[in-house]
């Protein structure tokens, strides 16, 4: 009997062992076939010129936000916008006289973009800070419904106020109509448990760790949810990986790849490859550094694009120029929902900026220091005003509390993203240094063409001075003549 139960057991062993194997087997060649073929779909080779379209991949909570609002709305005029930027896609763009797209789709969108007309950029952030910011941004968002007695209620007033608002509600936008209603749920379940048990104050002082009013941050990272969505994040966005992808085989490749991380060398290989053909690449943590690089490497083309004669865009006509547009809501009814409203009201004055044929890159600089400051005031008063319900106070400081343990689980778990951003870190020094002696150049050209002007002026007036005393000396020499003959 003992010997029967030992080769049951030791036959089940064989067969988890066997289907592993072969589950295993079936997820590398799902993964290894999707690579290649991603590889051999890439997006036009000549980098470093911006082509038609300009498709900007906004990974969330990496600054992506102050580019579109502070750059691209001051480079573009708003018909040049493809609609419904930030949301996924109803359009195709090789039909539409579109020339700037702004959105938090994976690339996998780039199937529905004009290959060869199309220059992709981005911005990374270290890993690490992109989760607390996902963490502290959805709590932020979700903690305005707080103002409702109830979720019911809530739930009710966001959807009515979706429908009467024409701007984008960051509930439309991934990841955030994932996260945002998973947090807001947690919220109103705390909140429940709380009132149940007459508690009205915390003696926390670890913002990341208040259990009675939100969701810890080591029960959040640890969350499905968070594993399918947040984890790696850049990267499966990088790759078209993402739960909102356009990909028919993304979930499955998804999945391998979590499932087993040795099988995350390919998506890598696919991200790095990605971002090696992308015409800027910037970095969150380096903000002067990378605002100062896209102006001149993406700014410049620009305006220089569109000061050149076009006869694509002088054809199209005043009506297409107004339903292209997509203008953020400002309703006073939105006050509790969450429709992307402090961007309007930052930079409604200033868009006509963005058709200003006098435009340099030093002027579209100076701009954005301007609109960065106002948009980082208008941020954080909304997060200190969304934030009243939940004692939490989110700070760089704040973040050093965080235990060890809690940190290395985020490395862990986001080891890919780890990985494509230093290889972004190498991208961007690299682009950082050419920019430099780019500059060099055309400073040493700009103090060689003064020089020679200068010379050449002082040549000039040289000779101009050489001239009027010889013609001095010939009026004295001639009127001493004509003296002599009358005496």
């Amino acid at each position: 009997m003992d010997r029967c139960i030992i080769k049951f057991f030791l036959l089940l062993i064989l067969f988890v062992l066997v289907n592993a194997e072969n589950d295993f087997g079936k997820c590398e060649r799902v993964v290894k076939s999707w690579a290649s073929s991603s590889l051999d779909r890439e997006i036009g080779r000549d980098k470093h010129t911006l082509k038609d379209l300009l498709f900007f991949l906004h990974v969330p909570r990496t600054g992506g936000r102050t580019y579109f609002h502070c750059f691209l709305r001051k480079l573009y005029p708003g018909y040049l916008e493809c609609p419904r930027s930030y949301d996924k896609l109803r359009f195709d763009p090789s039909k539409e006289k579109c020339r700037l797209l702004v959105t938090h789709d994976d690339y996998s969108i780039a199937s529905k973009l004009p290959k060869d007309r199309t220059s992709v950029v981005t911005i990374l952030r270290d890993p690490v800070d992109r989760v607390f910011s996902t963490y502290e941004f959805s709590m932020e968002v979700a903690a305005r419904f707080l103002v409702h007695p109830n979720l019911t209620s809530a739930t009710q007033m966001a959807l009515r106020l979706r429908s009467k608002t024409k701007g984008i509600s960051t509930l439309a936008i991934w990841p955030w109509k994932y996260l945002v209603p998973w947090m807001r749920n947690d919220l109103f379940t705390r909140r429940g448990a709380r009132y149940s048990k007459g508690l009205n104050a915390t003696d926390s002082s670890d913002p990341y760790d208040m259990e009675d009013f939100a969701m810890p941050l080591q029960e959040y990272i640890n969350h499905p949810v968070a594993m399918d969505i947040v984890h790696n994040g850049a990267t499966f966005q990088v790759t078209g990986l993402t739960n909102n992808s356009y990909i028919a085989e993304a979930h499955d490749v998804r999945h391998c790849v979590q499932k087993y991380k040795i099988l995350g060398k390919y998506v890598l290989q696919v991200a790095k490859k990605r971002l090696d053909d992308m015409l800027y690449v910037g970095l969150t943590e380096e903000h002067r550094e990378s605002a100062t690089m896209f102006a001149n490497v993406v700014g410049s083309q620009v305006i220089s694009q569109l000061k050149a004669p076009n006869t694509s865009l002088d054809t199209i006509e005043n009506i297409e120029k107004s339903s292209f547009s997509d203008v953020d809501s400002d309703s006073s009814e939105d006050q509790n929902s969450t429709s992307d409203r402090g961007a309007s009201e930052t930079t409604s004055i200033e868009k006509g900026e963005a058709s200003e044929s006098t435009m340099t890159v030093g002027k579209l600089m100076d701009s954005y220091e301007v609109c960065i400051s106002n948009l980082r005031k208008s941020q954080s008063g909304r997060r200190i005003s969304s934030l009243k319900r939940v004692p939490v106070n989110f700070t760089k400081e704040a973040r050093h509390q965080v235990s060890e343990e809690v940190l290395q689980q985020i490395r862990s778990l986001n080891d890919l993203d780890l990985e494509l951003y230093e290889y972004a870190r190498a991208i961007f020094n690299k682009q950082h240094k050419g920019s430099l002696l780019i500059t060099e150049e055309t400073l040493n050209n700009i103090s060689s063409s003064a020089f020679g002007f200068i010379l050449w002026k002082i040549i000039t007036l040289a000779i101009t001075f050489f001239f009027i005393i010889f013609l001095l000396l010939l009026i004295v020499n001639v009127r001493r003549r004509t003296f002599k003959v009358k005496m």
